[in-house]
């Protein structure tokens, strides 16, 4: 069964999986046997989400009827592919602008940096499939529906997307204070990607090193870092000016 952003009920996970539903987060009763379930663990086997063993009070505590040991949480949205992301950039009269967030996990500083892509015009936000913040009801209220009018995609891992990305001439620039040069100094008129990091331990280093150029904001006041959805939107905004 179905309620809100949630699936229920092995049959009804299974018939999800099949039809191509964008899972966020599956929960799985601990010691969960049978013969059903053997078919739902050749579907997990395959998955790219993330899979919780849980006891069963979470499970009761998830669901209004009976779960049967497993409940799903599904995505508001449809998520676009890379290359169909890709696509839609090729259509667009301005240079295209990607916002790839890597391993962001707050869903209010993920609802917020969403709405602020959106009024920035943004192309599309790339994040990755696990690990990531989902897209759930306080996502959904926090982008003010801006969640429904920018193409979302999910990759496997964020630097395969900076790889893909770089191929098509777009210009990575990973937002770090490991970096002498503040985001002022970049020409951001061309086609770019932007790349915010984890809200504790910013941009991944393996990504740093493939990136086209690293970049901060300058800092005046005492204290070292601005939260990631703030920071996010004054790196858009210089994109905008500039641009104008």
């Amino acid at each position: 069964m179905e309620t809100e952003n949630r699936i229920y009920g092995i049959r009804a996970v299974i018939e999800a999986i099949e039809s191509g539903k964008s899972i966020e987060k599956l929960f799985v009763q601990k010691g969960l046997s049978g013969s059903l379930f053997q078919e739902l663990n050749r579907h997990l086997k395959k998955a790219n989400f993330t899979i919780s063993y849980v006891p069963v009070e979470k499970l009761n505590k998830l669901s209004k009827g009976n779960h049967q040991g497993v409940v799903a949480s599904i995505s508001p949205v449809s998520y676009v592919g890379l290359d169909e992301l890709m696509e839609i950039s090729q259509k667009s009269t301005t240079p295209p602008l990607f916002l790839l967030l890597d391993g962001l996990t707050d869903v209010r500083n993920f609802g917020a940096i969403i709405r602020t892509a959106e009024c920035c015009g943004v192309t599309g936000i790339i994040i990755p499939e696990k690990g990531a913040a989902p897209i759930n009801a306080d996502t959904v209220k926090t982008s003010a529906g801006a969640v429904f009018k920018l193409p979302i995609c999910r990759v496997n891992h964020i630097l395969d997307a900076v790889y893909h990305l770089q191929t098509y001439d777009i210009k990575l620039i990973a937002a770090t204070e490991k970096t002498d040069d503040t985001i002022h100094d970049i020409k951001l008129d061309q086609p770019i990607g932007i790349i915010m990091g984890n809200e504790a331990k910013g941009v991944s280093n393996s990504i740093l090193k493939a990136v086209d150029h690293k970049a901060k904001l300058p800092m005046l006041g005492s204290i070292a870092s601005l939260n990631v959805s703030v920071a996010c939107g004054a790196i858009l905004y210089e994109v905008v000016r500039q641009r104008l």
